[in-house]
């Protein structure tokens, strides 16, 4: 899989999540088998860019693997000086969202919303992709609902106006998170252009993985929500589609050590109090299968000092281990 001059390590990819593929999270996943790890989604108002929080989100302060960036907006203009914004932060591909459905985000034009302004997707496109000489990525949904499935256009549009790799989610806007993905307009997609088109939605072992390339011809796969919690199923996924084989799940020694790891990383990365806070959504879904009941989470969501939930994991662990 490459992206345009970027050859990437394989083609397993982490989508990008707001309030989740932070910097300590994509270095996770990369560490886990991920061949490349897109940002948070970045607002192209210059007015916000100076906020903590997307300054957290730009900062890609010793990063290792390609800084992909992505950025949200409506306005062709602000998108492209947001590019070159990003690009002077060391942005080494530029994502454009079309794919986000939240209703904030829509109802401001960007993200899927753009889906039904084919004129305004080409100039946003053409825009940002002429503001900057790093590739230009897009990612889409398949439509704005189930009767406007427009996706081949979109993606016509994309290759037309030098887009170098196009992820498509398979859902519409319209259907949020509900239902199963469908991958028979991926396939379509596929089948129309040439760039290379990146599957997504509902990928969650490395059996749908394979299916899903499979069915859809598509060049590589991305992941998001299966990874909350489970940053290992890259390594997992890589290792499936190389040799055909599963790897042993992680012991529950090497998934204290990932998840302290990431702890003191989302400790470190935004300091008191938020390392804590933010710590709680992903100690929550690392330990959905181990903590059933939700008993430890509920003691440990109680907890805003970074000092109290190493020694609270710790601790669990230990009684965990000695079950």
């Amino acid at each position: 899989m490459r992206i345009g001059k970027y050859q990437l390590e394989n083609n397993v990819i982490v989508a990008p999540m707001a309030g989740i593929t932070d910097r300590p999270f994509r270095q996770l996943c990369r560490r886990l088998g991920a061949g490349l790890a897109v940002s948070e989604m970045l607002s192209s108002n210059p007015k916000v860019w100076k906020t903590e929080k997307s300054m957290n989100r730009m900062d890609h302060s010793g990063e290792s693997g390609i800084r992909a960036v992505q950025i949200a907006g409506a306005d062709p203009e602000l998108m492209a000086q947001a590019a070159q914004f990003n690009v002077a932060n060391g942005a080494q591909i530029i994502d454009i969202n079309m794919g986000c459905p939240a209703k904030k985000v829509n109802k401001k034009l960007a993200g899927s919303a753009l889906l039904q302004f084919p004129e305004l997707v080409e100039e946003i496109i053409d825009a940002v992709v002429n503001a900057v000489d790093i590739p230009v990525t897009l990612k889409i949904r398949t439509g704005w609902d189930p009767d406007n499935r427009n996706g081949v256009e979109i993606a016509r549009i994309a290759e037309r106006y030098g887009i170098a790799s196009l992820a498509v989610h398979g859902r519409t806007r319209a259907c949020m998170y509900k239902g199963e993905a469908e991958y028979d307009t991926i396939r379509d997609i596929k089948r129309s252009v040439s760039i290379p088109v990146v599957a997504n939605g509902d990928i969650t072992s490395p059996e749908k993985a394979k299916q899903v390339l499979d069915y859809t011809g598509a060049d590589a796969i991305m992941i998001g929500r299966a990874a909350q919690g489970r940053p290992w199923i890259f390594r997992e996924i890589d290792h499936y589609l190389r040799t055909g084989e599963h790897l042993q799940p992680p012991a529950i020694a090497e998934v204290r050590s990932i998840l302290m790891e990431h702890l003191t990383n989302l400790h470190m990365f935004y300091g008191e109090p938020m390392g804590a806070r933010i710590a709680r959504k992903h100690v929550s879904w690392y330990l959905q299968t181990h903590d059933s009941d939700g008993q430890f989470r509920r003691v440990f969501n109680a907890l805003d000092n970074p000092q109290a939930q190493v020694v609270a994991l710790e601790q669990y662990f230990k009684t965990l281990a000695a079950n």
